[in-house]
């Protein structure tokens, strides 16, 4: 079995998270293989929580699952679709269930998701949902009552390095360490003279920071983000080698860029790790971590 996720920092100088998305259906063959392709390669699994607001299994499900094949589990927990009430009752329930690493968003709201009639809560956002956390770690929950045995959950946030204006971002950032955030997980960056200029403006004592990478499958895909994904720029000459490939093997010169710029980020220390988002193409993710070596 893989140590936690949160002492890979101490053991390690560059840990490698990746992501599986759980299905929509009770169908989880496919999902299982990822988990054993992946648990000995990777210091964590994050499981997205209803990503882009689309109704899946729960995270806390799929992470108990990863624990049962021997993976380590990273909980993505969004304030999108619960109370403060479900909230703190489902990080008790992870916390019993083993699952000891929690990342806090706000989420995605429900008119991109395929069940836009529904209601959104947004009880908390992901700074009230960071000291909620560090409330139960206490001992106590949010209305200041005793628990009758507290958790130690390893909390995490998410930044956007490449947003425009950066001001905000650094505002929230700042605010997301002061609520207890110990890792910081980032969007998605390709342009990584941005991300040295975010790195220096960064504190680095108390957190670990984690390069967001994403792979790329094609010119098509980098040019959509550009437009659509706010934060996120994929510079031209990545767009112009990703064009040059040869047809049908898009994705493979995008593995290549994936490892080329984990390769950099690790080589140069410009952060503490990567957190790889391969996005429907986990099979690929071992061939992104060749790349690197």
């Amino acid at each position: 079995m893989v140590a936690a996720f949160p002492e890979s920092f101490v053991r390690k100088n560059f840990v490698v998270t990746a992501e599986v998305g759980p299905p929509k259906g009770t169908d989880i063959a496919q999902l299982i293989h990822h988990i054993e392709l992946l648990k000995d390669k990777v210091d964590g699994l994050n499981v997205t929580d209803n990503q882009s607001s689309v109704m899946r299994i729960s995270s806390l499900a799929i992470c108990r699952v990863i624990l049962d094949h021997g993976g380590e589990p990273i909980l993505q927990l969004t304030c999108r679709d619960r109370n403060r009430l479900a909230l703190q009752s489902e990080l008790l329930s992870a916390w019993v269930l083993g699952i000891k690493s929690v990342l806090c968003l706000t989420g995605d709201y429900v008119s991109v998701g395929d069940h836009p009639q529904a209601k959104p809560v947004f009880d908390l956002d992901s700074v009230q949902l960071l000291q909620t956390v560090a409330l139960l770690n206490q001992g106590k929950d949010l209305s200041g009552n005793d628990l009758s045995g507290k958790t130690d959950f390893f909390a995490g946030a998410v930044v956007t390095p490449e947003a425009d204006p950066i001001e905000p971002q650094m505002l929230k950032f700042r605010k997301k360490l002061a609520a207890g955030a110990r890792f910081i997980q980032t969007q998605a960056i390709y342009d990584l003279d941005k991300f040295r200029e975010f790195m220096a403006r960064v504190p680095r004592d108390g957190v670990k920071i984690m390069a967001g990478i994403v792979l790329l499958t094609s010119a098509g895909m980098a040019k959509y983000m550009n437009k659509n994904v706010p934060g996120i720029f994929v510079p031209d000459h990545l767009i112009q080698e990703l064009s040059q490939a040869e047809k049908g093997k898009a994705i493979e010169v995008g593995i290549r860029i994936a490892g080329r710029m984990i390769r950099e980020l690790r080589d140069k220390k410009l952060c503490d790790g990567v957190h790889v988002m391969a996005i429907g193409k986990e099979d690929r993710v071992p061939d992104i971590l060749k790349a690197a070596q």
